[in-house]
């Protein structure tokens, strides 16, 4: 079983590096770097796509968990969840600049928006409470009408712009931003 498998228990104490790090210990952040890193630099490379920006997403990231150690609150949630969180942010906000530079249509800029707001409603539950919202978002899914389900997993899973997902399903551009629409839409129905 990898790293990553839901059967092997992390027992790296996240909480206590967060509270070095918010007492300035050093030792604590390297440690906090040297066990999570590579789990939270596969979380920003997903997002960017790109291995030299999701370093520096990481890097940014790790900036922001030293400076702001204090704001963390166990009651709110585990504290992976609040480092995979500004992860999350931090390269969303990155790909949002990147954004900034070339025309997008309104529909990419909802569903980054989309993303961040899922991002920072999960950290909010502990991982019991992730699973239970991934197991109905599945079954949310498995409402929608085919077209509408693979627009939205080609452009969330796969990343793929409208015009790619276009292409890869035979169907006019137009088509595929009413799917997505109405399939995000059905989905935020679903989900509430």
């Amino acid at each position: 079983m990898g790293a990553n498998s839901p059967h092997i228990q992390d027992l790296f104490d996240y909480a206590g590096a967060i509270a070095g790090c918010e007492k300035r210990d050093a030792e604590a952040l390297r440690r906090l770097y040297d066990h999570a890193s590579p789990y939270l630099l596969g979380v920003a490379l997903r997002i960017v796509r790109d291995r030299q920006t999701a370093e520096d997403v990481l890097h940014d990231a790790f900036l922001k968990i030293w400076t702001a150690a204090g704001s963390y609150d166990g009651s709110r949630g585990e504290a992976r969840g609040w480092l995979f969180s500004i992860v999350g942010h931090e390269a969303l906000n990155t790909v949002r600049g990147r954004l900034r530079a070339i025309p997008v249509d309104e529909d990419v800029a909802q569903a980054l928006d989309a993303q961040a707001a899922l991002a920072a409603y999960a950290s909010e539950f502990d991982a019991a409470e992730q699973r239970v919202l991934v197991g109905r978002l599945g079954e949310c899914l498995g409402e929608l009408e085919v077209p509408k389900r693979d627009s939205i997993l080609l452009a969330y899973l796969d990343g793929c712009s409208q015009g790619e997902i276009a292409k890869r399903l035979g169907a006019p551009l137009g088509t595929v931003k009413a799917w997505m629409r109405r399939g995000l839409r059905a989905l935020k129905e679903c989900m509430q």
